[in-house]
């Protein structure tokens, strides 16, 4: 799930919110909110869920690691029809996109559960409701058709699905992005990138964009939350392949993954994928169950933001502490340095970036969505 600094308003889009703190209540209360889904298939008497990197095989009864997609009857159930802790309309740099409709609105929903476990979730009270007794979510039922109207009258371009990890909700979200793109909005993910070929079939002709968590570059601590660096590599391989606009965030925790020799292994990788993908390194606070480490300074951001540089990578950008970075929440031209998207936080204070999508003084392309 994502790490960057976002959680969602309390603003419900319909139905009578409900808060329930028990993971074995929860459960129940979700089980009435899921349909048959469609990422998944039979394997002799079990099934094969294809939603995440995990593949879980379930039994009859039987839940996927998520918690949220489980077997019933021989088919798979999955969340739809609701939303928890309310939805935001956010400025897409809070997701963040730096190289997507620059200071457009993002209309962003999310539902519960994830396919990890981070110790330093900043989204905990969502993504691990149904691990964590003292988890207290909002759920309200929902419609597509009202989340969209609520993108619509807030004025939003996009709309994302994030919070929790989309992934394991994939098939709620493609109905919500089935009838934005009807209503002339485009869609992203924000994702923790343990991603299947199959659920990035599904959800390619309804996204334009997906932003990945690229959390570390050691498989051993990677499986302490809950994944393996092998599979988050190659989902970021398979959502670039696919043509999809893709940016990465790396959320810097000190002691954990703030080396400069893994700094510099995870900006090789990027590099070895795309030279252009924009990499986010972003300043981790203490949260959840990780509240030893100091939070990241500034120095130390910049000094990853630095090493991002040094490996090729053209847009490097450093975040959650703005004012502090300097020039490092600035798009420059590749070409001839130009500033050409300057911002402070969230906020865009100015956008040279032509309606062609070039710098206005060498006419470099720059890569993005940018009109």
């Amino acid at each position: 799930m994502n790490q960057h600094l976002e959680t969602p308003s309390r603003l419900l889009v319909g139905g009578q919110a409900s808060s329930l703190s028990r993971p074995a209540r929860l459960a129940d209360a979700l089980d009435e909110r899921t349909v048959v889904g469609t990422l998944w298939h039979a394997e002799e008497r079990h099934l094969r869920c294809v939603a995440c990197g995990h593949r879980c095989l379930l039994g009859e009864g039987r839940r996927g690691v998520c918690k949220v997609r489980f077997n019933r009857g021989g088919e798979l159930r999955v969340p739809f029809g609701y939303v928890a802790g309310g939805v935001a309309c956010d400025p897409v740099e809070k997701k963040p996109f730096f190289h997507l409709l620059p200071g457009s609105g993002a209309l962003t929903f999310g539902m519960l559960g994830c396919d990890f476990h981070c110790a330093y979730c900043q989204n905990w009270f969502t993504s691990q409701a149904l691990r964590e007794p003292d988890a207290t979510a909002p759920i309200a039922a929902a419609t597509p058709e009202q989340i969209v109207g609520s993108a619509v009258r807030s004025g939003a371009r996009l709309v994302v699905s994030s919070y929790n990890e989309p992934l394991i909700t994939a098939e709620w979200a493609v109905a919500v992005f089935r009838e934005a793109i009807e209503c002339g909005l485009k869609c992203a993910f924000v994702s923790n990138g343990n991603a299947t070929a199959e659920a990035l079939d599904l959800l390619q002709p309804w996204i334009v964009a997906y932003k990945i968590d690229l959390k570390g570059f050691d498989d051993r601590r990677y499986r302490t939350l809950g994944g393996t660096l092998e599979g988050v590599l190659k989902g970021i391989r398979m959502v670039h392949a696919r043509g999809l606009w893709l940016e990465i965030v790396t959320l810097v925790v000190p002691g954990f993954n703030d080396s400069d020799a893994e700094l510099r292994d995870l900006a090789q990788f990027i590099a070895s994928v795309s030279r252009d993908i924009p990499w986010h390194v972003t300043a981790f606070h203490p949260d959840f169950r990780l509240t030893d480490p100091a939070a990241t300074s500034a120095r130390q951001l910049l000094r990853a933001a630095e090493i991002g540089v040094e490996a090729g990578l053209h847009f490097v950008y450093a975040g959650n502490l703005p004012g502090s970075v300097g020039d490092w929440e600035t798009t420059f031209c590749p070409g001839c340095r130009a500033r050409l998207v300057e911002r402070r936080g969230f906020h865009v204070r100015g956008n040279r970036i032509t309606a062609a999508g070039r710098c206005p003084e060498c006419q470099t392309s720059i890569p993005g969505l940018w009109n």
